[in-house]
């Protein structure tokens, strides 16, 4: 037996042996071995103890590759490494979600795909008016995101190739970009403009053999022409090809002239005069530097044409085709907005740098305000200076409680405009409707009221609301009596800045004296007391005599004033006049008795007589 022991032994040692050899031939196994070895010497089952011998460099080798790959196991999956390209363990099961979601949406995408280009592959001026629809139908049930890329693309590669594109083809193409961008939105026609145009910028820097730079023209003409685009684009485009001016140059300014010369000429023919002038001097600088002088020629008669009005001179100019599409474009365009309302007044410059100011000609766009990374110092440092100025803006819109989007939009263009008739057509091309319109009243409003001292901007922006629709009068009014109502609530600068505006606008008519019956004469509190006067003595004190005898002659005749008639001669001579003796100077004084004795005048110029 003990023989039999003592070779079972052997065999089991043999055994061991072999499989330590084979363990340590394949390395990708040694961890579970070694974990395996470690569980065997420990156990107390067996009653042996392991004997002490020095570690051999193989199994100090394999210590390592365990320490190592269980450093790298525990940052992988609690997502910690000093390698910053490791990115955090997603769980199988939400990855094959994010999977299935993709592969879902790339689904659709590429059905969307065969369904624009089965329409575009179909579009003739006759099924115009069926395709334009059913490319509604999809901008409906898709994303217009989706949509705007998709169909862009398509046109892209229908209309931008190595040969030059038949007119009438062109024509169809952008007369169907300018319907949807009527009646679904003007970010279809800027998302394709922007591209068209960043493509030829593109092209012409690159010294392209093809007819791609005259496709793209072509596009951008009739845009122009369908009234997606307003003439600025055209004439920045034009003075940049005459500043280069090289033969390329000149084809495309003649082959964009022969397009849409005509009507550059209808609508700035100023500025069309300044552009002939700068070609004829670039033209005579340059008489050296082209060998075949007759295309420079042809160019310089082709503009002194234009200018003269002379249709004649420009061979094939034929504008029967484009007239015939803008009647078809009329009928099927839904809104009244078809005509150059719409337009999309941008230049090259802020469609060549959308990426880095925004693209504000779009209602809603939004834009972070980070500056994108540049090539020069110069540029970064200027795209900075932007980003910085917007990220201000919209951080003091923030502060100021501009809640919404549409609030957001309105303080930005307030904020951003030159002066106020830049902010009265921004405000208006917003488009906003209803509740929406009197957001910008309350905005204007809200902003005045915060500045340290009164910004006669306000003022004059007011006004001009005022006078175009009697509804932002209305409005006005409204939110003036809440703030009369109020008045305890606001700062001293608040109030000293309703005072200079209400003044303002009664001076200038923009609203009527009778605003102010939202007073209660006969419980007059210190504010409203300390208010009325001020707007009264300022109105007094800045209109002259015509201005203050037509503003407080319109209440007198009506009959339902009649308390706030007396209120003011009462308040005028109890209040005004008595303080301003004894605290203005005696020329101030004599000043503000004339004034008060004329509107107390013209106050009851047109009173009813009581007949007894």
């Amino acid at each position: 037996e003990e023989d039999e022991d003592e070779e079972d032994g052997e065999d089991e040692e043999d055994g061991e042996d072999e499989e330590a050899q084979e363990d340590t031939s394949d390395p990708s196994e040694a961890d579970d071995v070694e974990g395996h070895w470690e569980s065997e010497s420990s156990s107390p089952e067996d009653g042996g103890v392991p004997e002490a011998s020095e570690p051999s460099s193989e199994e100090e080798e394999m210590e390592a590759e365990i320490l190592v790959s269980s450093d790298t196991l525990f940052s992988y999956f609690s997502g910690k490494s000093d390698n910053h390209g490791v990115t955090k363990y997603v769980p199988p099961q939400i990855r094959k979600a994010q999977e299935t979601v993709d592969d879902k949406k790339r689904e659709e995408l590429g059905r969307l795909k065969k369904m624009v280009n089965g329409l575009i592959n179909r579009l003739s001026e006759p099924n115009l008016s069926s395709i334009s629809g059913q490319m509604e139908e999809l901008y409906m049930a898709n994303s217009r995101k989706d949509m705007n890329d998709t169909l862009t693309d398509i046109l892209m590669n229908a209309c931008v190739t190595a040969v030059a594109m038949p007119a009438r083809l062109m024509m169809e193409h952008v007369l169907l970009v300018s319907i949807l961008h009527h009646n679904v939105g003007i970010e279809v026609g800027a998302h394709f403009l922007e591209a068209v145009v960043k493509k030829f910028d593109e092209l012409c820097k690159s010294d392209a053999e093809g007819k791609e730079c005259e496709n793209l023209l072509a596009l951008i003409a009739h845009l122009y022409n369908f009234h997606v685009v307003h003439c600025l684009l055209i004439f920045d485009i034009l003075k940049k090809l005459v500043s280069t001016f090289t033969e390329k140059e000149i084809e495309l300014i003649l082959f964009l002239l022969k397009n849409v010369g005509f009507s550059l000429r209808k609508d700035d023919a100023l500025a069309l005069k300044e552009l002939i002038t700068e070609a004829q001097r670039k033209a005579s600088t340059a008489e050296k530097k082209f060998q075949d002088q007759t295309r420079v020629r042809f160019m310089l008669e082709t503009m002194l044409a234009l200018r003269n009005n002379d249709m004649r001179k420009i061979p094939g100019y034929d504008p029967e085709p484009v007239e015939r599409l803008r009647k078809l474009q009329r009928a099927l365009v839904h809104s009244s907005g078809s005509g150059k309302d719409t337009q999309l007044r941008v230049s090259l410059e802020s469609l060549l740098s959308a990426d880095q100011v925004g693209r504000w000609w779009i209602v809603g766009s939004s834009w972070s305000g980070a500056p994108m990374i540049s090539d020069t110092k110069s540029q970064a440092q200027q795209k900075l200076h932007v980003g910085k100025v917007s990220s201000k803006i919209m951080e003091l819109a923030r502060k100021l409680r501009m809640n919404t989007d549409i609030r957001r939009s309105i303080f930005c263009v307030l904020m951003t405009s030159e002066d106020f008739m830049d902010a009265f057509e921004k405000l208006l091309k917003l488009g906003l409707k209803d509740q929406q319109e009197r957001e910008i009243v309350h905005v204007i409003l809200y902003c005045c009221l915060q500045e340290k001292t009164f910004n006669p901007f306000y003022a004059f922006l007011a006004n001009k609301f005022c006078g175009y629709e009697r509804r932002f009068q209305v409005t006005f009014q409204f939110s003036i009596w809440d703030k009369i109502r109020g008045l305890e609530n606001l700062s001293a600068a608040a109030i000293s800045n309703l005072v200079s505006l209400l003044a303002h606008l009664i001076r200038t008519k923009s609203l009527p004296l009778s605003v102010l019956k939202v007073i209660e004469f006969s419980e007059l509190d210190k504010p409203k007391v300390r208010f009325l006067r001020q707007v009264l003595s300022t109105l007094l004190t800045k209109a002259d005599e015509e201005e203050l005898t037509d503003v407080f002659m319109r209440v007198s005749d009506n009959p339902k004033l009649g308390m706030l008639r007396e209120g003011l001669k009462l308040f005028l001579t109890h209040f005004l006049l008595k303080h301003a003796q004894a605290q203005k100077s005696a020329e101030e004084a004599s000043l503000l008795k004339e004034r008060v004795e004329l509107a107390t005048k013209a106050l009851e110029a047109k009173e009813p007589k009581l007949k007894l």
